[in-house]
């Protein structure tokens, strides 16, 4: 059943709120890469920042109704070849569609060659972006793997591309 989900750019006046679904992000993440919240119960948002500053980058809020159900970030606008930057969907709303419409309406609106990284630690994410990627991609994917830049220590991310 669908989950009629709409993607809204995100604005200066979304950005307390992105900010604030960023801390759930992180938080989920911190099962896979081990990352703490800084001591001020916070989790670092460097690079959610640069997302709302950086020309070849844009921001949606992903909405199911008049819900807030997620976000994604999208980088590589300018330079022709899109990564999914971060995805992120809240859990009231798995298992719903709800990533999987925002995920292919996010690739269709920006069509071209695409990147997507994810760990295979986190076997939701591994499984979820293969099967996007299958349905999304034009000419199949390719899937490798790559070390993570300047972090010897932490396993290599796996990056799938291909073009929508």
């Amino acid at each position: 059943m669908p989950s009629s989900i709409t993607l809204q750019p995100i604005t200066p006046e979304h950005h307390p709120l992105a900010e604030r679904l960023w801390q759930l992000y992180r938080h989920d993440l911190s099962e896979f890469r081990g990352n703490y919240p800084e001591a001020d119960g916070l989790f670092r948002s460097e690079r959610l920042q640069s997302f709302f500053s950086e020309a070849d980058r844009c921001g949606y809020l992903v909405r199911q109704g008049d819900q807030v159900a997620g976000f994604v970030l999208v980088r590589g606008l300018v330079s022709g070849l899109r990564v999914m930057g971060e995805f992120f969907v809240v859990r009231a709303a798995r298992r719903q569609q709800v990533g999987w419409e925002a995920a292919l309406a996010v690739l269709r609106k920006h069509p071209g060659d695409w990147e997507i990284a994810f760990q295979e630690s986190n076997p939701g994410a591994a499984g979820f972006w293969r099967r996007v990627a299958a349905e999304a991609a034009v000419d199949g994917y390719k899937d490798e793997e790559r070390p993570v830049p300047g972090k010897p220590d932490v396993e290599p991310d796996t990056w799938l591309s291909f073009t929508v």
